[in-house]
């Protein structure tokens, strides 16, 4: 299993993130371009590699966002406006292995599950800081597809 830590810098413009391991060391960051319709964030390495891209889709109906690796799609996150009971996100990969999150999204308490199977944990719980989360990735799981899609359900239900 594998801990992540999402900071959001408070102090930029447009939204950042620095990412960091269990061990408090920074591992990526997310930075924001300013002066795009809707929002475009860049997930990169320390050598400002890009990892991820991270594009909200402005013609849609209901916050969605696409995550590319390299050019190529790597998903679609959308908040499910219509669900019962509990607010979802669905996380639309190519083929059979979706991904969907449900949870207490405004208070950043909820987790990732495929197939009926959790995969991922995010809680707030783990840092007294109001800008930080953990993000808890079991093992053979797509790291950047899961710190991707937590960090588009963070501005998807907190976009101030």
């Amino acid at each position: 299993m594998k801990r992540y830590q999402l900071k959001q810098k408070v102090f930029t413009l447009g939204d950042s993130y620095k990412i960091c391991d269990e061990n408090g060391e920074e591992r990526a960051s997310v930075r924001s371009q300013l002066f795009a319709v809707g929002k475009k964030l860049f997930l990169e390495d320390q050598q400002g590699n890009e990892l991820a891209m991270i594009r909200q889709q402005v013609f849609s109906f209901g916050p969605t966002f696409e995550i590319s690796v390299g050019g190529k799609q790597l998903a679609i996150v959308k908040k499910k406006l219509f669900s019962l009971f509990k607010c979802r996100f669905s996380v639309d990969v190519p083929g059979p292995h979706d991904l969907e999150a449900t949870g207490s999204f405004l208070e950043q308490e909820y987790s990732f599950s495929r197939g009926g199977y959790e995969v991922a944990l995010v809680s707030k719980k783990w840092f007294s800081w109001s800008d930080s989360y953990g993000v808890e990735i079991q093992d053979g799981q797509d790291d950047i597809l899961i710190l991707a899609s937590a960090i588009v359900i963070d501005l998807a239900c907190h976009d101030s």
